[in-house]
Protein backbone atom coordinates (compact mmCIF):
# COMPACT_ATOMS: atom_id res chain seq x y z
CA UNK A 1 0.00 0.00 0.00
CA UNK A 2 2.89 2.33 0.90
CA UNK A 3 4.39 1.76 -2.83
CA UNK A 4 1.15 2.34 -4.22
CA UNK A 5 0.72 5.80 -2.69
CA UNK A 6 4.42 6.61 -3.72
CA UNK A 7 3.87 5.72 -7.30
CA UNK A 8 0.48 8.05 -6.85
CA UNK A 9 2.31 10.74 -5.96
CA UNK A 10 5.23 10.24 -7.97
CA UNK A 11 3.17 10.29 -11.15
CA UNK A 12 1.37 13.67 -9.30
CA UNK A 13 4.44 15.62 -9.42
CA UNK A 14 5.69 14.85 -12.79
CA UNK A 15 2.42 15.74 -14.03
CA UNK A 16 2.54 18.93 -11.70
CA UNK A 17 5.83 19.94 -13.30
CA UNK A 18 4.96 18.98 -16.71
CA UNK A 19 2.26 21.83 -16.69
CA UNK A 20 4.42 24.76 -17.18
CA UNK A 21 6.71 23.64 -19.96
CA UNK A 22 3.16 22.47 -21.73
CA UNK A 23 1.86 25.73 -21.29
CA UNK A 24 4.71 27.47 -22.66
CA UNK A 25 4.48 25.30 -25.76
CA UNK A 26 1.49 26.55 -28.72
CA UNK A 27 -0.27 24.76 -31.13
CA UNK A 28 -0.26 26.77 -34.25
CA UNK A 29 -2.23 26.29 -37.31
CA UNK A 30 -2.21 27.58 -41.26
CA UNK A 31 -4.74 27.75 -44.06
CA UNK A 32 -2.87 24.93 -46.51
CA UNK A 33 -5.10 26.02 -49.17
CA UNK A 34 -4.30 29.72 -48.86
CA UNK A 35 -0.40 29.11 -49.15
CA UNK A 36 -0.45 26.75 -52.14
CA UNK A 37 -3.07 29.46 -53.93
CA UNK A 38 -1.11 32.16 -52.65
CA UNK A 39 2.49 31.29 -53.27
CA UNK A 40 4.23 32.82 -56.74
CA UNK A 41 5.79 29.14 -57.65
CA UNK A 42 1.76 27.63 -57.76
CA UNK A 43 0.95 30.25 -60.41
CA UNK A 44 4.48 29.81 -62.11
CA UNK A 45 3.95 26.00 -62.00
CA UNK A 46 0.70 26.42 -63.28
CA UNK A 47 1.53 28.26 -66.30
CA UNK A 48 4.33 26.00 -67.25
CA UNK A 49 1.76 22.70 -66.71
CA UNK A 50 -0.92 25.26 -69.01
CA UNK A 51 1.86 25.52 -72.01
CA UNK A 52 3.03 21.96 -71.67
CA UNK A 53 -0.85 20.72 -72.33
CA UNK A 54 -0.81 23.11 -74.81
CA UNK A 55 1.77 21.93 -76.54
CA UNK A 56 0.31 18.79 -76.56
CA UNK A 57 -3.30 19.36 -77.54
CA UNK A 58 -1.63 21.04 -80.94
CA UNK A 59 0.39 18.42 -81.60
CA UNK A 60 -2.96 16.44 -81.22
CA UNK A 61 -4.93 18.32 -82.96
CA UNK A 62 -2.31 18.35 -86.38
CA UNK A 63 -2.51 14.61 -85.62
CA UNK A 64 -6.64 14.27 -85.89
CA UNK A 65 -6.25 16.99 -89.09
CA UNK A 66 -3.94 14.67 -90.64
CA UNK A 67 -6.33 11.58 -89.83
CA UNK A 68 -9.64 13.52 -91.33
CA UNK A 69 -7.75 14.57 -94.15
CA UNK A 70 -6.71 10.84 -95.03
CA UNK A 71 -10.20 9.86 -94.58
CA UNK A 72 -11.39 12.16 -96.96
CA UNK A 73 -8.89 10.74 -99.55
CA UNK A 74 -10.06 7.27 -98.81
CA UNK A 75 -13.61 7.92 -99.25
CA UNK A 76 -12.47 9.06 -102.40
CA UNK A 77 -10.19 6.23 -103.71
CA UNK A 78 -12.76 3.58 -102.62
CA UNK A 79 -15.66 5.75 -104.59
CA UNK A 80 -13.11 5.96 -107.83
CA UNK A 81 -13.05 2.02 -107.03
CA UNK A 82 -16.53 1.31 -107.77
CA UNK A 83 -16.68 3.89 -110.97
CA UNK A 84 -17.26 2.52 -114.12
CA UNK A 85 -16.59 5.48 -116.19
CA UNK A 86 -12.46 4.06 -115.83
CA UNK A 87 -11.23 1.56 -117.13
CA UNK A 88 -11.48 -2.25 -115.16
CA UNK A 89 -7.62 -1.95 -114.32
CA UNK A 90 -7.76 1.64 -113.22
CA UNK A 91 -10.38 0.74 -110.81
CA UNK A 92 -8.21 -2.21 -108.94
CA UNK A 93 -5.52 0.29 -109.05
CA UNK A 94 -8.02 2.76 -106.64
CA UNK A 95 -9.27 -0.52 -104.85
CA UNK A 96 -5.79 -1.44 -103.87
CA UNK A 97 -4.89 1.91 -103.03
CA UNK A 98 -7.98 2.43 -100.81
CA UNK A 99 -6.79 -0.84 -99.51
CA UNK A 100 -3.39 0.34 -98.10
CA UNK A 101 -4.98 4.14 -97.38
CA UNK A 102 -7.64 1.98 -95.00
CA UNK A 103 -3.91 0.21 -93.46
CA UNK A 104 -2.66 3.48 -92.65
CA UNK A 105 -5.56 5.23 -91.18
CA UNK A 106 -5.59 2.39 -88.88
CA UNK A 107 -2.34 2.86 -88.07
CA UNK A 108 -2.35 6.54 -87.60
CA UNK A 109 -5.47 5.73 -85.26
CA UNK A 110 -4.08 3.72 -83.04
CA UNK A 111 -0.81 6.46 -82.92
CA UNK A 112 -2.73 9.09 -81.88
CA UNK A 113 -4.39 7.04 -79.13
CA UNK A 114 -0.98 5.90 -77.78
CA UNK A 115 -0.24 10.02 -77.90
CA UNK A 116 -3.25 10.95 -75.77
CA UNK A 117 -2.90 7.78 -73.29
CA UNK A 118 1.14 9.15 -73.03
CA UNK A 119 0.18 12.71 -72.79
CA UNK A 120 -2.60 12.20 -70.24
CA UNK A 121 0.64 10.45 -68.26
CA UNK A 122 2.82 12.78 -68.75
CA UNK A 123 0.86 15.72 -67.47
CA UNK A 124 -0.35 14.09 -64.90
CA UNK A 125 3.40 13.02 -63.73
CA UNK A 126 4.45 17.00 -64.24
CA UNK A 127 1.71 18.36 -61.53
CA UNK A 128 2.24 15.50 -59.41
CA UNK A 129 5.80 16.71 -59.60
CA UNK A 130 5.37 20.43 -59.15
CA UNK A 131 3.03 19.67 -56.37
CA UNK A 132 5.38 17.46 -53.99
CA UNK A 133 8.01 20.14 -54.64
CA UNK A 134 5.79 23.33 -53.56
CA UNK A 135 4.44 21.32 -50.65
CA UNK A 136 8.00 20.46 -50.03
CA UNK A 137 8.84 24.35 -49.72
CA UNK A 138 5.57 25.49 -47.85
CA UNK A 139 6.41 22.54 -45.21
CA UNK A 140 9.79 24.00 -44.40
CA UNK A 141 8.62 27.65 -44.60
CA UNK A 142 6.03 26.49 -42.21
CA UNK A 143 8.49 24.42 -40.11
CA UNK A 144 10.53 27.94 -39.58
CA UNK A 145 8.03 29.56 -38.89
CA UNK A 146 6.72 27.01 -36.32
CA UNK A 147 9.80 27.22 -34.64
CA UNK A 148 10.35 30.98 -34.27
CA UNK A 149 6.73 30.94 -32.36
CA UNK A 150 7.53 28.02 -30.09
CA UNK A 151 4.82 25.98 -31.90
CA UNK A 152 5.45 22.77 -31.10
CA UNK A 153 2.75 21.14 -33.78
CA UNK A 154 1.18 23.13 -36.73
CA UNK A 155 -1.89 21.55 -38.23
CA UNK A 156 -3.73 22.69 -41.14
CA UNK A 157 -6.87 24.81 -40.23
CA UNK A 158 -8.72 24.00 -43.51
CA UNK A 159 -8.22 20.84 -44.13
CA UNK A 160 -11.21 18.12 -44.64
CA UNK A 161 -12.11 14.63 -43.50
CA UNK A 162 -12.39 11.85 -45.68
CA UNK A 163 -15.95 12.46 -45.15
CA UNK A 164 -15.75 16.00 -46.25
CA UNK A 165 -16.58 17.31 -43.02
CA UNK A 166 -13.81 19.91 -41.31
CA UNK A 167 -11.23 18.69 -39.96
CA UNK A 168 -10.82 21.05 -37.02
CA UNK A 169 -14.11 21.42 -35.19
CA UNK A 170 -12.21 24.83 -33.44
CA UNK A 171 -9.53 27.50 -34.34
CA UNK A 172 -9.70 30.96 -32.34
CA UNK A 173 -7.21 32.14 -34.53
CA UNK A 174 -4.51 33.09 -31.90
CA UNK A 175 -1.27 30.94 -33.28
CA UNK A 176 -2.42 31.40 -37.07
CA UNK A 177 0.82 31.37 -39.11
CA UNK A 178 -0.43 31.19 -42.15
CA UNK A 179 0.24 35.00 -43.06
CA UNK A 180 3.83 35.20 -41.64
CA UNK A 181 4.42 31.70 -43.86
CA UNK A 182 3.04 33.16 -46.96
CA UNK A 183 5.32 36.46 -46.34
CA UNK A 184 8.16 34.28 -46.23
CA UNK A 185 7.14 32.52 -49.46
CA UNK A 186 6.57 34.97 -51.39
CA UNK A 187 9.86 37.20 -50.01
CA UNK A 188 12.02 36.29 -53.20
CA UNK A 189 9.17 36.70 -55.82
CA UNK A 190 10.29 38.00 -59.14
CA UNK A 191 8.72 41.20 -59.61
CA UNK A 192 7.02 40.12 -63.02
CA UNK A 193 5.00 37.60 -60.82
CA UNK A 194 2.07 38.74 -59.74
CA UNK A 195 -0.15 37.16 -56.82
CA UNK A 196 -1.23 34.05 -57.90
CA UNK A 197 -5.38 35.09 -57.44
CA UNK A 198 -6.39 32.46 -60.27
CA UNK A 199 -4.47 29.52 -59.60
CA UNK A 200 -5.98 26.66 -57.09
CA UNK A 201 -4.76 23.58 -55.46
CA UNK A 202 -7.40 21.27 -57.87
CA UNK A 203 -6.10 23.02 -61.02
CA UNK A 204 -2.04 21.46 -59.90
CA UNK A 205 -3.25 18.17 -58.75
CA UNK A 206 -5.21 16.31 -61.56
CA UNK A 207 -5.09 16.54 -65.27
CA UNK A 208 -9.03 15.91 -65.14
CA UNK A 209 -9.86 18.88 -67.07
CA UNK A 210 -7.50 17.99 -69.85
CA UNK A 211 -9.60 18.45 -72.97
CA UNK A 212 -7.13 15.99 -75.08
CA UNK A 213 -9.20 13.31 -76.57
Amino acid sequence: MRFLRMMVLTISLLAFLSVPALAQSKIGTVDLRKLFDGYWKTKQAQAALSDRKAQLDKDDKTMRDDLKKGSDDYQKLLEQSNDQALSSDERDKRKQAAADKLKQLQDSKTAIDQFERQAQVTLSEQSQRMRENILTEIKAAVASQAKASSCFLVVDAAAETANATTAVLYNSGENDLTDAVLKQLNIAAPISVAAPEAATPSSLLGTNGLNLR
